[in-house]
């Protein structure tokens, strides 16, 4: 179900009769090459979201579209501060579990943000914790374990086997199945790692994560070939990261 759907009177009813999981997708605004919009993570995750939602009867809400992007300067990218990620979340959970919602999944869509949720995550499975980015409700991880609240986070990426690129083979097929956006025309090779060693692998990695190292590594703001993507590969993506996520959710 998503949000949109939802009205006052039978949401409230349907939190005290079903007790709901809402999902809270988390996407950026960045660069994604010549051929992919700069909105892709967040289309992306919100596409998952909602069909993990559907699949799994739990609420997707509106998605957070903006992320932690400065590994991408001086490419195009609206970056927010980790702690203020982390901010807004932690306000949103504690509004929820205010609302005696006590199920929430935030799916992250950006590599970007994943230390961000990971701190956040953290902190509402460890009670005692006060807050690490000074947010606005110091100790209320407490409160929200008093009602019994669950916190899980997940990055979609790690639903899937094929290995995950940035405006390349796996997200520009993902985003010819969910959007009439692409423009395959302008679909350019940009950094491919098949056969480095690993220690440049990993080298280039941890550069590629630092503010301004991405375009270091993949100039034109592609890790990976979209040349060959298809419609057809982006549904068996989707297909195989939702019913992967959907396992993991209902265990």
């Amino acid at each position: 179900m998503d949000a949109n759907e939802l009205y006052d009177p039978e949401f409230r009813d349907l939190i005290k009769s079903k007790k709901p999981t809402v999902i809270i997708p988390v996407g950026s605004l960045e660069q994604h090459g010549a051929h992919l919009p700069i909105t892709t993570d967040s289309d992306i995750v919100t596409e998952i979201a909602s069909r993990l939602a559907k699949k799994c009867d739990f609420i997707v809400f509106p998605t957070i579209s903006y992320g932690v992007s400065d590994e991408h300067d001086p490419l195009f990218n609206t970056s927010i501060f980790g702690k203020d990620l982390c901010n807004q979340l932690e306000t949103i959970i504690l509004s929820l579990g205010a609302n005696n919602i006590k199920s929430i999944i935030i799916l992250n869509g950006h590599h970007g943000n994943v230390s961000s949720i990971r701190a956040l995550a953290h902190y509402f499975d460890n009670p005692n914790l006060s807050t690490t980015w000074q947010g606005p409700v110091t100790g209320g991880n407490i409160s929200f374990h008093k009602i019994g609240g669950k916190v899980k986070s997940y990055s979609y990426w790690h639903f899937m086997e094929h290995e995950f690129d940035h405006a390349g083979f796996v997200e520009t097929s993902i985003m010819l199945a969910i959007s009439d956006k692409v423009k395959m025309e302008k679909a350019e090779k940009g950094l491919i790692t098949k056969g480095l060693s690993e220690g440049e692998k990993e080298r280039i990695s941890k550069l590629s994560t630092e503010p301004g190292g991405f375009p270091k590594v993949a100039k034109n703001g592609v890790w990976g070939d979209p040349t060959g993507a298809t419609k057809n590969d982006g549904e068996k993506f989707l297909a195989e990261i939702v019913g992967n996520l959907a396992k993991e959710c209902q265990t």
